[in-house]
Parts: structure tokens; C-alpha cells; sequence
């Protein structure tokens, strides 16, 4: 799941707590089929975009998809997350880049999207260059 840091950063999610915050303003359907086939329980990579370009952290989707309160048209959906982890050692985009076993992601090859499924493999290898 991707944010600028200066819209919405990883400290500002962890302030909102257990209750957590709407993941919302999604507005292309591909990532927002993508927050629909999310479920309760699911642990999701926090990216800041365009400032840092780095995995900063993990979020736990608490709610499962549901109405964007922000979309007027009721076209696209959020999902509820809090706060899991903050990275020791943030992991920028050129060094996912630099990662052979990564060149498949969607964040190499999709950059725009704001959200997209990631592989359980790529999910440990990331996590491991993070120190979690």
C-alpha cells in the first residue's frame, strides 16, 4: 500500500492506534480490485511514494473492504488498517530494484499503482532486507 508521507506517513499511522484508519481515496480499479480481495488478518508493506520511495513498515487490514466514504459516485471501496511493524532499515525502491527475485513485482513494474499483491516468497525476502 502505497502513500506520500506528506499526505499520510507510517507515524501517523501508527498514532491512529488499534482502532486504525480507512485506507481510502483509491481511486484506479485495478488497485481497487485489489483492497475488495483483501481480508482481516492480511499484512500489507506501508511504501512512501514519490518522497523516500521506500517500504517503511507493515499495516494489518482490521476490516475488510467496504464503501469509500470519500467517493461521492460509491464506486470504489477502502479497508480498515492499523499499525504492525516500522522497518529498522527502510528499504528503498533501488534496492528492491537491485534484487533479482523482486523484478516481478508490480512495484517495479506497475510504479503507479497505489496498491497490488505481493507473493508469500518476495514477502520474506523483502521483510529479511528489512530486519523483521
Amino acid at each position: 500500500m502505497k502513500s506520500e508521507p506528506n499526505v499520510w506517513s507510517i507515524d501517523q499511522q501508527i498514532k491512529e492506534g488499534k482502532k486504525g484508519v480507512a485506507w481510502d481515496g483509491v481511486r484506479n480499479y485495478q488497485a481497487a480490485n485489489n483492497l475488495k480481495k483483501m481480508k482481516k488478518g492480511d499484512l500489507c508493506f506501508f511504501y512512501h511514494s514519490n518522497i523516500g520511495k521506500e517500504i517503511v513498515g507493515i499495516v494489518e487490514v482490521i476490516k475488510n473492504a467496504f464503501l469509500d466514504k470519500t467517493d461521492k459516485k460509491n464506486r470504489f471501496v477502502a479497508v480498515q488498517v492499523k499499525f504492525k511493524s516500522k522497518f529498522k532499515r527502510t528499504i528503498t525502491l533501488d534496492n528492491i530494484k537491485k534484487e533479482k527475485k523482486l523484478s516481478h513485482l508490480g512495484l517495479i513494474r506497475q510504479s503507479r499503482l497505489s496498491v497490488m499483491p505481493i507473493d508469500t516468497k518476495s514477502w520474506k525476502i523483502i521483510t529479511k532486507m528489512g530486519n523483521i
